[in-house]
């Protein structure tokens, strides 16, 4: 519940469901929200973290202290609305400065319905979240602040991040398609579990015709445009939860289509080849991750957005129903699976975001490695 009174010197107060509270200022929307409390590390790009459908019920604490500093405008965002639950910043820019800008974060916040907090000591709090991990929390500014045991209360009833099934609320109800940019290639289907808008496009860059379908697209559906690929996006939510899409993609991988699948789209890649998942402490966030390409030794800095992976050896090739599996790309902070890629079928998937609007743009090669894919099929 929110009203949409801009609060620059109205009090908020955060509370995580452990009992620890923050006092600041309401930034954007004043009255109150709850989800997953989480950190992101970028200190770029805070328009496309807003507005990427992968954290749909999420609070997201900005580690970098100065928000806001260039505004919002109309070209960046990646999808139609701003998707995160809540929003916490340290100093946020009194007034935006960019010849791009169209208006204030803190305006754009309120017109959206955005509950954010301000003021608070984002590094103290993110060190918290890293030695305690994600858990709920609740922001609450002007009339909607209580005493903090009926306010813990109320976190704590709040849903947890796992179990929950999210993809369908964020995703497209209507097939569109994105046109190829020059000259037509490809056709690729693209399963819309909470996809960004720069994903299509980058693939449009390279030729495809992008045909985006619902999360509740059927076999069907998808093999109804004629694919030369098929794609598995981002998304929120437990991959635990996502039945339909790991049937689904099961039947794609029996017909050997070219597959590819980013971040939800390798833990549902995962679970359809057999293997397991499980929620990250904390998760990782932002666009300064190192990975590495197992298969070219390259170590890329590239842009995450999970709390979830996949649980799978890193030693060898596994056996699964679809022929051998490796683990293609790792995590260096933590080895945590990164990529998965079937030797003997035309599919792969990474946990990052290649598509990385706000940058980096290390990981744009996977892509062509979609399209190196798609060509091999075609010949």
């Amino acid at each position: 519940m929110t009203t949409s009174t801009r609060g620059a010197q109205t009090p908020a107060v955060l509370v995580l469901e452990d009992g620890r509270s923050f006092r600041g200022r309401a930034y954007g929307a004043v009255g109150e929200t709850f989800g997953e409390a989480v950190f992101s590390t970028g200190m770029t790009g805070y328009q496309e973290t807003l507005t990427d459908p992968s954290y749909h019920r999420q609070v997201v604490v900005m580690t970098a202290p100065h928000i806001g500093n260039t505004g919002v405008n109309d070209e960046d965002p990646e999808s139609g609305r701003i998707w995160v639950s809540g929003y916490v910043v340290r100093d946020p820019a009194r007034t935006p400065s960019n010849w791009r800008s169209r208006r204030s974060l803190d305006e754009e916040l309120t017109a959206q319905g955005v509950v954010g907090i301000s003021g608070v000591d984002t590094r103290a709090l993110t060190r918290h979240l890293r030695e305690r991990g994600a858990m709920r929390v609740g922001i609450f500014s002007g009339e909607a602040i209580a005493d903090e045991a009926a306010l813990l209360a109320r976190v704590q009833a709040a849903p947890q991040m796992k179990g929950a099934d999210l993809s369908g609320e964020v995703a497209t109800r209507e097939t569109y398609v994105v046109p190829a940019i020059g000259t037509k290639r490809f056709t690729v289907a693209a399963v819309d579990l909470g996809i960004k808008g720069m994903t299509p496009h980058r693939m449009a860059e390279r030729g495809i015709e992008v045909h985006v379908l619902p999360a509740t697209a059927t076999v069907d559906d998808i093999y109804a445009v004629n694919p030369d690929g098929v794609f598995f996006s981002n998304g929120p939510g437990d991959p635990a939860t996502a039945e339909h899409p790991v049937s689904l993609m099961r039947a794609v991988l029996e017909r050997s289509t070219p597959l590819f699948g980013i971040c939800f789209g390798n833990q549902i890649l995962g679970r359809a080849l057999g293997f397991g998942t499980f929620k990250l402490k904390y998760g990782h966030r932002g666009i300064n991750q190192p990975v590495q390409d197992r298969t070219t030794g390259k170590v890329e800095v590239t842009a995450h957005n999970h709390g979830f992976a996949v649980d799978a050896p890193l030693d060898a090739p596994s056996d699964t129903p679809y022929g051998r599996a490796e683990v293609s790309h790792v995590c260096l902070n933590d080895n945590v699976v990164e990529g998965l890629r079937l030797l003997d079928r035309p599919a792969f998937s990474v946990q990052y975001h290649p598509e990385a609007a706000a940058g980096p743009h290390d990981a744009g090669y996977l892509f062509d490695r979609f399209v190196t894919l798609m060509e091999g099929q075609r010949a």
